[in-house]
Formats: structure tokens, C-alpha cells, sequence
């Protein structure tokens, strides 16, 4: 199992609608300029996966000043290996509200 794209929504730098796509199933690298969004794509699968302990407002575009008052970013995996695939997940997502709720 491996991601094969990664969709944010008003997360972090990413204020409309981003795909991230192409990802190789054995090794990936994150290039770009400063300021870009590399250490926000990593935060993205963190927050999906849980393991984030930012302010959840923080993870929000601007934390909302900017009309952005929620966030959502989903993983989208490749589980054709059912061997190594959890039965039945094709991909996962996880949405915030700018009153910090998490939305189901």
C-alpha cells in the first residue's frame, strides 16, 4: 500500500483545491523554493494520520482570516497488494472547522 495522491483543501498554504499526484510506490522527494509548501505536505499526512499536535486552527488557510473557515486534505492509496492493504481502504480524509471542530 502506498499513496498515490494527496488532495488539500484550505490546509495550511494550500487556500483552494491542490492534487498532489505521481508518487512513486518505493521512495519520493519533496523539492521546491522556500516558502513553497514542502513541510506542508508532510503536516497534511500527519493530520490525516493523526499525529499532529498543532493548534487546529493553525492548520487552517490564514486560520481563517482570509474566508477559508475550514481545511480538509484526503489520502488516496494504492492497495492493489491486498496482502499488505488493510481490507476495503482506498483512501482516508480528515476535515477542521475553523471553530476547531473535526468534521466527519
Amino acid at each position: 500500500m502506498h499513496i498515490v495522491e494527496i488532495v488539500l483543501d484550505g490546509f495550511k498554504s494550500y487556500a483552494t483545491r491542490t492534487v498532489i499526484t505521481d508518487f512513486d510506490p518505493q521512495f519520493n522527494a519533496i523539492t521546491g523554493l522556500n516558502g513553497s509548501g514542502k513541510s506542508n505536505v508532510l503536516d497534511s499526512i500527519c493530520f490525516v494520520l493523526g499525529i499532529s499536535n498543532l493548534n487546529l486552527n493553525e492548520l487552517i488557510y490564514k486560520q481563517g482570516q482570509a474566508g477559508v473557515t475550514k481545511a480538509s486534505v484526503t489520502l488516496v492509496f494504492d492497495n492493489s497488494n491486498r496482502e499488505l492493504s488493510p481490507h476495503g481502504l482506498r483512501s482516508t480524509t480528515r476535515r477542521i472547522s475553523v471553530a476547531g471542530e473535526v468534521l466527519l
